[in-house]
């Protein structure tokens, strides 16, 4: 009877404990909601990218010169969670034309590329992404149209029409489809000055069912600026919040019932972020070639801040009153709320509609980032794409010789020939995935990878560092292009004069942003160092080998060669079977060492004992050592790839000419530039201010000036002033 008793008490404190436990959760569920979102928050942080160019009208063949910006989601300041970024140039086809890599230096950095010179007119998109932003693709990443123009191609200007998804997105937090079930729904008046007031609609069986109960929590980007439990007063109930404790920005307000389950959201725009004061102070004309003196101003911005203010500025040609795509309201939606709703608020105006004409549009908006769903269930996310924070991820797949995936985990090397031997290895996932972490500089490196066991017939595919998922799209003859025929016809003239007579706007490569890899033997100072130049040549490498490499035996067998290193320990002695290399490069055939002439040889690096590499472990190391330190007197093995790998692109440095010398401004090579004046790094100084000093061009007409940029805590920087050349 006891044996009975006792499973049946035990059921009772179970429930006891369970009960407890759940009115637990009922009783803090506005901190449960905080903990869940924070978590999940820090788990799924989120990046922006925005790409400030220095126009937005193209000559094919003109240089496009650009400043990339990563932005934090949730505090508007500079990321440093990256350092990496991917950019694509896409034809009206939407299939990329140009794919580079560029470097950023805390949290920015310049590019530049060369549009062909045999595009056809029409509407080409940049797309931009950092490694860690493929997670969340294809929405998550910085997109824009230019126009290019070809006047040497006779084709009509083809536009562009991306076909874009639908808005709200089921499987990503959308609970709208749950509201009618719920017996809930919600109001929103977003035209007071003071407080935001929330109508809460409920009937009888929501009253009921929550014990007239009912949470609110309210989001601005991932951050959370209210959460409160609500006592249900009627059939509507009003709740009024502060507009102090709203973040500027789309915010999101999200119904909870007494379960912490969203039965409710809506989306509201909060204004525009408190915000420094950027200002410009210059003449409205000028002459040609005159000087342009820029004076620029910040307001408000502590000194701290200053020191780390990003700021780009550009000058080119006013094409059409369309205007430069801004900073400020991008980062409004960003690619958490994507391009369609992006396209329908530019039309609103933020700084100039009201608030109910922009709420309306964002009815039917939707987060791609802030995902309920995902956030109650509280399971940890894992990403195929890390972030590439000083090293570039190099990806591939290792498959057997018939295209199929591996049965067990398999080892892989990375060599990089030269006299400084360098090593990595990389183990192979379940699904035969591995991955190689490269230094992030702009410097040409030549790689060599190989699978461990050489002698497997596995194949090795490196795959593309670029995400392969483009939007579709659609082309149609866009007449309305002729409406600035006049205006791209100048432009089209300008470029080709500028190429006729060699003048193109650019100098020598810069000097390396990033800090360059300095190369060191990965097994550091070696037991045997032979240089050869200190002995007498001798005619083979075998002879080279027995006479001054002592420990070190080299034999003919009837299968090959066979090198071994012996060793005297504890009165014994060890023999051990080094791995071999040449210029650093591992390789399985002895033979490939004693066929190579002595004289090409420069030194023989040994290691006599073991020698780890994380937890690979070597059994004894020989690297031979040629003059030239290249690899290139072997003949590649089948089993290896070489591949020449920079991680980033070097960027040149944007000249303006300076005619402040009688002699050179009256001289008879024309200046027919398009883009005045681009620089990416303007430096304020202690007091906010800058001069920027640049020269007009034998062309006239109106020029915009565009400044965009960022300052450390978080405030985004957008001026611009039209001046006229004349």
């Amino acid at each position: 009877m006891n044996n009975k008793i006792k499973p049946a008490i035990f059921l009772f404190i179970c429930s006891l404990f369970f009960q407890a436990s759940y009115s637990q959760v009922q009783n803090n569920i506005p901190d449960y909601l905080k903990q869940k979102f924070l978590k999940y928050i820090k788990n799924v942080p989120r990046e922006e990218i925005f790409l400030h160019s220095d126009k937005e009208d193209y000559i094919a063949g003109e240089d496009l010169w650009f400043n990339l910006y990563l932005i934090d989601r949730q505090t508007f300041s500079l990321s440093l969670n990256s350092k990496i970024v991917y950019f694509e140039l896409l034809n009206t086809e939407n299939r990329p034309i140009i794919q580079k890599r560029f470097i950023l230096d805390d949290g920015s950095g310049p590019g530049r590329i060369v549009l062909p010179d045999t595009l056809g007119s029409g509407v080409y998109t940049i797309r931009a992404y950092t490694n860690w932003m493929k997670n969340f693709m294809p929405e998550n990443c910085f997109i824009k149209d230019i126009n290019v123009y070809n006047a040497l191609n006779a084709m009509a200007f083809k536009g562009k029409r991306n076909a874009a998804g639908p808005v709200r997105n089921s499987s990503n937090g959308n609970i709208s489809g749950e509201i009618l079930k719920s017996g809930l729904s919600l109001k929103v008046n977003n035209s007071e000055k003071d407080f935001l007031e929330l109508f809460i609609d409920t009937d009888s069986n929501f009253q009921v069912d929550n014990d007239n109960l009912f949470y609110i929590f309210i989001q601005t980007h991932g951050n959370i600026n209210h959460v409160s439990s609500e006592k249900i007063t009627g059939s509507t109930t009003k709740v009024v919040v502060p507009r102090y404790e709203l973040n500027a920005g789309i915010t999101q307000i999200t119904i909870f019932n007494s379960r912490g389950k969203p039965v409710a959201d809506r989306y509201v725009y909060s204004g525009v972020r408190g915000k420094d004061i950027l200002t410009l102070n210059m003449a409205d004309s000028c002459g040609l070639r005159n000087k342009i003196k820029l004076g620029l101003s910040l307001e408000n911005v502590l000194p701290d801040d200053l020191k780390s203010t990003k700021l780009s500025i550009s000058v080119a040609p006013l094409i059409s009153d369309r205007g430069m795509t801004d900073f400020n309201d991008y980062m409004v939606c960003g690619t958490e709320f994507g391009l369609p709703v992006m396209k329908l608020l530019k039309k609103a105006r933020f700084q100039t509609g009201s608030s109910e004409s922009i709420d309306s549009l964002l009815l039917n908006a939707r987060s791609n980032w802030i995902n309920w769903p995902a956030i109650l269930s509280g399971e940890q996310s894992h990403f195929k794409y890390l972030s590439e924070n000083g090293f570039n991820i190099l990806s591939g797949k290792l498959l057997t010789s018939d295209q199929k995936l591996i049965s067990a985990p398999e080892n892989l090397f990375l060599c990089i020939p030269s006299k400084e031997a360098s090593f990595q290895y990389a183990k192979t996932d379940e699904n035969g995935n591995f991955i190689f972490r490269i230094h992030a500089d702009e410097e040409l490196k030549d790689l060599v990878i190989m699978p461990e066991r050489n002698d497997a017939g596995f194949k090795t595919i490196i795959e593309s560092p670029f995400y392969d998922q483009y939007p579709k799209s659609s082309t149609y003859i866009d007449s309305t292009s002729s409406v600035i025929a006049a205006r791209i016809s100048k432009m089209s003239i300008n470029h080709q004069v500028q190429a006729i007579f060699g003048s193109r706007s650019v100098e020598s490569t810069s000097a390396d942003r990033s800090a360059k890899t300095v190369m060191q033997r990965f097994y550091g100072k070696p037991d045997i160092e032979l240089v050869l130049a200190d002995y007498v040549t001798l005619p083979v490498m075998s002879e080279v080998i027995f006479e001054l490499l002592p420990g070190v035996s080299l034999k003919k067998k009837r299968s090959g060669y066979e090198f071994t290193i012996t060793e005297h320990k504890d009165d014994g002695l060890v023999v051990s079977y080094p791995t071999l290399m040449i210029d650093g490069v591992i390789i399985s055939d002895p033979s490939l060492i004693v066929n190579l002439d002595p004289e090409l040889v420069e030194k023989i690096d040994v290691i006599k004992s073991k020698y780890e590499v994380g937890h690979y472990v070597f059994t004894g190391i020989i690297n031979v050592i040629t003059k030239s330190g290249d690899f290139s007197g072997v003949s590649l093995p089948d089993y290896m790839i070489r591949m020449p790998y920079r991680v980033t692109e070097p960027v040149l440095t944007f000249v303006s000419p300076d005619y402040s010398s009688v002699e050179v401004k009256e001289n008879r090579v024309p200046d027919y530039r398009n883009t005045l004046y681009w620089n990416p790094l303007i430096a304020p100084d202690k007091d906010g201010k800058s001069v920027l000093e640049f020269w007009s061009s034998d062309n006239k007409g109106d020029y915009i000036i565009n400044i965009q940029g960022v300052t450390q805590r978080g405030n985004i920087l957008s001026a611009e002033k039209v001046i006229r050349v004349r």
